[in-house]
């Protein structure tokens, strides 16, 4: 083989089906890292006698699942959105969801445009953006506000989610969860206020034994490019966020695109433009961490795995030197 198999496509007729004959009142449609996981514990406390229903979702399957939902009869429940942010063309999904008989409910701290939360808010039963805190913090505040479990919760995913890394415990969670098979124990261990067990350590020195040697290899394959920012492109092997800030600590980076075989790709920068940069190339995110999508071809991905850098590195690297702070 000569590329990684990609991840399994969602089990259409299954989910519909599972969605369909549900008991529970909530379907809860989420990111799929630490934010989401701890969002999830949050609904799934504050929702304990109704019943969640939950769909990890990655940036690119957001609409597909939307699709999926809006086939399924709403029935007065709820649907209830978090760290997912706003993609183009998403309010056709959230009409027919409306039709269908859904309630929605999103809550999302990414980077919206005013055009966006004007066009969405017009459409769904509740919407709050608010940059300033991370997905989980903000359905702890709206739902459970007096909880003292969803409260610290939400401060331990934000200590995270926001890089500001006061909390130990939020960086040996946010890396077990780099395993997505981790998401359901670490949530159920959440939702008991526990924040560390046996089998989250035994995840984490293994995760930072593999952790290293990942580092290494993206060092060794990385191209510095740019002219108005230091701009490091370089193949994705794992931990997207721990290694950019290894690559910037090693190399004195101001922007750091890491890119996966399929052509998605990780961006991390110092000046506040990750978002500016992943917009142009299908994406979104944050100031300075971001996500996006390259069209690549199959030349291009065997450009990748061999030679480790493709034209699409050259795109991004020059696009981000147009961009303004």
């Amino acid at each position: 083989m000569f590329f990684r198999r990609r991840s399994a496509k969602p089990d259409i007729p299954k989910i519909q089906a599972d969605i369909a004959l549900r008991t529970a009142k909530i379907v809860h449609l989420t990111h799929n890292d630490f934010d989401a996981v701890g969002a999830d514990a949050v609904h799934r406390i504050r929702f304990k006698n109704e019943g969640v229903y939950t769909i990890f979702s990655s940036v690119g399957k957001f609409p597909l699942y939307l699709d999926i939902l809006s086939q399924v009869a709403g029935n007065g429940d709820t649907l209830s959105i978090s760290d997912l942010s706003y993609r183009r063309g998403i309010e056709q999904h959230l009409r027919k969801l409306k039709q269908k008989g859904w309630r929605i409910e999103w809550r999302d701290h990414h980077r919206w445009h005013e055009d966006e939360i004007g066009l969405v808010k017009s459409i769904v039963d509740l919407l709050h953006i608010d940059t300033g805190r991370c997905a989980c913090g903000i359905c702890a505040s709206d739902m459970t506000p007096d909880d003292i479990i969803t409260q610290e919760i939400g401060l331990v995913v934000c200590d995270y989610d926001l890089w500001k890394h006061q909390d130990p415990r939020s960086g040996v969670l946010g890396l077990v969860l780099q395993r997505h098979e981790n998401r359901e124990h670490v949530r159920d261990m959440l939702m008991l206020g526990v924040f560390d067990d046996k089998k989250i350590r035994s995840e984490y020195e293994d995760i930072m034994r593999e952790m290293n040697r990942v580092m290494e290899r993206t060092k060794r394959a990385s191209s510095m490019l740019g002219k108005k920012y230091r701009t490091i492109v370089t193949p994705m092997y794992g931990y997207p966020s721990e290694t950019a800030a290894y690559l910037r600590k090693q190399l004195n980076s101001d922007i750091e695109v890491l890119v996966s075989q399929s052509g998605k790709f990780s961006i991390r920068s110092v000046p506040p433009i990750s978002h500016k940069i992943a917009r142009e190339f299908g994406g979104g995110g944050h100031p300075n961490a971001a996500g996006g999508f390259f069209n690549f071809t199959f030349k291009d991905k065997v450009l990748l795995r061999f030679l480790k850098r493709n034209r699409w590195f050259d795109k991004i690297a020059n696009y981000a030197d147009t961009i303004q702070k």
